[in-house]
């Protein structure tokens, strides 16, 4: 049998030998893509071939692309583990012509891989085409043994594949496996009837291969592209299922060994069915979750951090239905790593990192989800005790959008208790709030490059600036909006924002004046120059004179260069799994996020700084060096997180320190950083810390305004600067002393003042019960107070009030004998609400807080009415 590894290799080496250029997949997290939040097919890094905005050194190319489908049209999370073949990551085997080869060749060559080489049988094959495509429903039986028969026509849904609502699109023909009638799960289902494109798992859909051959305009006609495109897609692990024979992607070797570690690790069974769905949603969860992390993606709150935090969460909860309350999920990553770490190997430089982020995650979670369930108790005995039987959608909703529960889960807990959940009003929610993140315009669709006005059609944005900070060019492209001429030359010494380096800014001169270049940034392959509209800018001008802003440069590559040094000095002191994970680079200071998983001590930054200082002093020269992206990983080159890196790449080293690839610029030689000063350090996410940092002048600035602060210290201490430490030191101790002494003494006051209070004792029922207001008392000291009266009265109902700062404050306490006659959280509670304000606690003490101090009265007369009515009911 064929292993996961041979199949994918088989598929590579097929297209290789007929000229294709073999790339590597393309990060999950896509780079410049504002459209998407993960990479959800394998066209995506091509995306700018297709818009024509971009090109590549080849025109035939083939991969083995990592997708993430968790949102949007492609969703399929809640089939996740309930079938045999969806999944929220998978592989997706691709070869593309650009403008090259197209149906004859793409149909030919797929039909010869799956029945020659992999030796799928051919009466099981069906071949499904656009119903106007009558040229790839003539080629199938021309170029291949397929059946005429079993050549089908759809429409629309099934065999059109746009990228939006506009742009690039064309028919697809997709090639479908049958699995036999024992593999249908629908036959329970009165009517159904297994068929291609059908909803059973009898027949399976293998590979896609679309024509890209029209542009879709905004009226919706459909206009013939120049060039004619190829872009295929076969889930890797389905086709993995079908050559190993198995009825199940998770039967295959991509999954098994995961399926073995859980059950090794919690006791459950694959075979059982209470356990098999827990066991493939924590298997395939669990890698989109490495894969992901790996990739720079990190759980949060919004965006794509927010869907991985969800998928984390329903994972660990299904891990909870294998009796499993202990982080698990972290303990599966070493087996993925050992699985597929050879074919990504960016899994292995991450393993430890991917281990930490999901650990911190799932003991976030643990205490979130035991709140949750908490709430979902109460909630269902609350609508036991009135007769109900059905969860509201909103209830729903609120479990999933704050507490992490599917609503699968709801559905699952729902029916242990006999009870349903209102889907209908949970859906539209789940809809509303898609349509905020959809009206957001975070990840709307943005149609470039539409409006520019083209000068020339020679090529543009040749980047000068790594030699050169000035030149002359002729303008090719031009664009402008309401405040900004966006100007494309043919060449220029301008740095366009990327990589975290903020743009060049500068001069441009044409026709004896000067204009202002305020930023520079890139769309696609152009470098746009900003210029702002305060006056005429000359477009017809023959040539322009363009210069960056020297200084402003200077210091920006120093800080550029320092990023650098800084991960050498981070990952010699703190392990190799540190990488950055973000950084801004800009000529007054920088920032550089790194995974790590503890904060820094004070004495651990004074020598990273350290270290930085002596590197800067060893005046270490920078060189840099264009070669093949794969020799630069050979000779050990470290690649950044979210970075997108082309065939040719750019390698900087600085001395023996470092070796990385980066576009951006910087200095000729470590002393030219002057010197390196930590501003902070923090957190920014799980796994995450943050150095914000300053060299150059701004660091010889800070040291000068620090001595400036220390001078004055020293000044208004009476002593020499070096014993300002000391100084300081005495003077909080002293404070301290005296601090402690006025609480004593206040402590001493209120006691003094909850003993006069006792003549408010009364008695109602034959309990005694005491209401006093005590101004002036904080509440740790109204909690103290009631607390005395209840063990030196034994049996009785207390409650305080008190206006302390202007704040009113509550505390209700009552002893252990009458808790089921008044509860101490009830009555603070209504007694607060008179005054404008709330709280609760235990029935025995509770505390709560007030808005409106004049109604501080009525409040304590409210509650002492209330105490009256307990006690004299019992």
């Amino acid at each position: 049998m064929k292993t996961a590894r041979e199949i994918r290799q088989e598929f590579l080496d097929f297209f290789a030998e007929r000229g294709h250029t073999i790339v590597p997949s393309a990060p999950l997290i896509p780079k410049d893509d504002p459209t998407l939040l993960f990479t959800n097919a394998g066209m995506n890094q091509f995306k700018d071939v297709f818009l024509g905005t971009g090109s590549r050194p080849y025109v035939r190319a083939a991969d083995s692309q990592k997708v993430i489908r968790v949102s949007g049209k492609h969703n399929d999370l809640d089939e996740v583990g309930r079938d045999t073949y969806h999944h929220t990551f998978f592989e997706m085997l691709g070869n593309w012509s650009f403008g090259d080869y197209y149906k004859k060749e793409a149909i030919s060559w797929a039909w010869e891989l799956l029945t020659k080489v992999w030796g799928l049988p051919k009466d099981k094959l069906y071949a499904t085409v656009h119903h106007t495509d009558d040229e790839a429903a003539k080629l199938w039986p021309e170029v291949t043994e397929i059946a005429p028969e079993r050549v089908l026509r759809f429409g629309d849904d099934d065999n059109f594949w746009e990228m939006g609502d506009t742009g690039p699109c064309g028919p697809c023909t997709e090639i479908h496996i049958d699995l036999g009638p024992e593999q249908c799960d629908k036959k329970h289902v009165p009517g159904h009837e297994c068929a291609v494109n059908g909803d059973c798992a009898r027949y399976i859909e293998l590979w896609n291969l679309v024509f890209i051959q029209y542009e879709r305009q905004p009226d919706g006609t459909l206009v013939e592209l120049p060039a004619k495109h190829v872009d295929t897609g076969m889930g890797f692990e389905r086709i993995v299922a079908v050559l190993q024979g198995k009825s199940s992607n998770y039967d295959t070797d991509l999954f098994v060994p995961l399926l073995r570690k859980i059950s090794e690790l919690t006791g459950a069974d694959d075979e059982k069915p209470e356990h098999s769905v827990a066991m493939r949603v924590i298997a395939d969860h669990l890698r989109s979750l490495t894969f992901a992390i790996a990739d720079g993606a990190l759980p949060s709150n919004e965006g794509r951090g927010y869907v991985l935090r969800r998928i984390l969460r329903r994972a660990a909860r299904f891990a909870r239905n294998l009796g499993v309350r202990e982080p698990l999920l972290y303990k599966l990553v070493p087996t993925l790593v050992e699985m597929m770490g050879d074919t990504y190997p960016e899994l292995k430089e991450q393993e430890t990192h991917c281990q930490q982020v999901i650990l911190a995650e799932e003991e976030s979670f643990g205490r979130t989800l035991d709140k949750g369930l908490e709430l979902f108790v109460e909630l269902t005995e609350g609508l036991k005790k009135e007769g109900k039987t059905v969860i509201p959608g909103a209830e729903a909703f609120r479990l999933y959008d704050t507490y992490g529960f599917p609503l699968d889960l709801t559905q699952l807990m729902a029916e242990e208790l006999g009870m349903t959940v209102e889907v209908d009003h949970f859906n539209r929610l789940m809809e509303e709030q898609r349509e905020r993140a959809r009206a957001s315009g975070k990840f709307a669709l943005a149609e470039k490059g539409r409006d520019w006005k083209v000068l020339s059609d020679t090529a543009h944005s040749q980047f000068l600036g790594y030699e050169y900070l000035r030149s002359t060019a002729k303008l090719c492209q031009w664009n402008e909006d309401e405040h900004y001429y966006k100007l494309v030359f043919d060449r220029t010494p301008f740095y366009a924002e990327s990589g975290g380096q903020v743009g060049d800014t500068g001069l441009l001169r044409a026709d004896g004046e000067e204009f202002p270049v305020v930023n520079t940034v890139k769309d696609q392959d152009r470098i746009i120059h900003l210029v702002p509209k305060e006056k005429a800018f000359p477009i017809e001008a023959r040539d322009f004179q363009l210069e960056v802003d020297h200084s402003r440069r200077r210091w920006t590559a120093a800080n550029h260069t320092a990023t650098h040094l800084l991960q050498a000095v981070l990952r010699k002191n703190f392990g190799a799994h540190l990488h950055q994970a973000g950084s801004l680079v800009a000529p007054d200071r920088l920032r550089f996020d790194f995974t790590h998983y503890e904060r820094l001590t004070a004495d651990q930054l004074e020598k990273v700084e350290t270290e930085m200082n002596e590197l800067i002093a060893a005046a270490l020269p920078v060189w840099t060096e264009w070669m093949d992206y794969s020799s630069a990983l050979e000779r050990g080159a470290i690649a950044f997180f979210g970075e997108k890196y082309g065939d040719l790449v750019r390698v900087v080293q600085v001395g023996e320190e470092t070796l990385e690839l980066c576009g951006g610029t910087h200095a000729r030689n470590s002393a030219e950083l002057l010197c390196f000063r930590i501003l902070s350090e923090g957190s920014v996410a799980t796994g995450v810390r943050r150095i914000e940092a300053v060299t150059g002048k701004s660091a010889l600035e800070l040291m000068q305004k620090e001595r400036g602060v220390l001078r004055e210290a020293a000044e208004v201490l009476r002593v020499e600067p070096e014993a300002v430490g000391k100084k300081l030191a005495e003077v909080m101790e002293e404070q301290a002393k005296l601090r402690k002494a006025q609480e004593e003494l206040e402590r001493e006051k209120a006691l003094a003042a909850g003993d006069q209070a006792l003549d408010n004792l009364k008695e109602a029922g034959g309990v005694r019960y005491l209401v006093a207001r005590v101004d002036g008392l904080p509440m740790d000291l109204l909690r103290e107070n009631v607390d005395r009266y209840k063990s030196k009265l034994q049996s009785c109902v207390v409650l305080l009030g008190a206006v302390h700062e202007d704040k009113v404050s509550f505390v209700a306490g009552v002893t252990p004998d009458l808790t089921k006659t008044i509860k101490a959280g009830e009555l603070v509670k209504s007694v607060a609400a008179v005054a404008g304000g709330g709280g609760g606690g235990r029935p025995d003490l509770a505390q709560a807080g007030g808005k409106h101090p004049e109604k501080i009265d009525e409040a304590l007369k409210a509650g002492e009415n209330l105490i009256i009515s307990a006690l004299s009911a019992r």
